[in-house]
């Protein structure tokens, strides 16, 4: 699964089926702009190299509104992400942050 962050500022579900991987790309020249910001406030919390994405706000932006199947896949991604460590007291799932193609 892969969260791209626009230029123009949208947090865009790609590959929203691929639930053994979680990420966050920046397009080029995005991360930072006050419009990639815009598009990360209240979805993710960046960290280093890593991002803390809230769940709720992952589930807005996911294809057909996220159907039964697809939440399904998601809960089972979440957690296995919660026996590696991976989220945190609020609930946030980490990615990881992929540099721009």
């Amino acid at each position: 699964m892969l969260i791209r962050i626009t230029g123009a500022g949208e947090a865009v579900l790609e590959e929203a089926g691929d639930f053994r991987r979680f990420s966050i790309r920046f397009d080029a020249g995005a991360r930072g702009s006050g419009p990639a910001e815009a598009a990360l406030a209240g979805l993710a919390r960046l960290d280093g190299e890593f991002a803390w994405v809230c769940t709720e706000a992952l589930r807005r932006i996911a294809p057909s509104g996220g159907d039964a199947a697809w939440q399904q896949g998601f809960a089972g991604m979440v957690a296995f992400a919660e026996t590696r460590g991976w989220v945190d007291e609020a609930g946030r799932v980490r990615a990881h942050i992929e540099a721009a193609a």
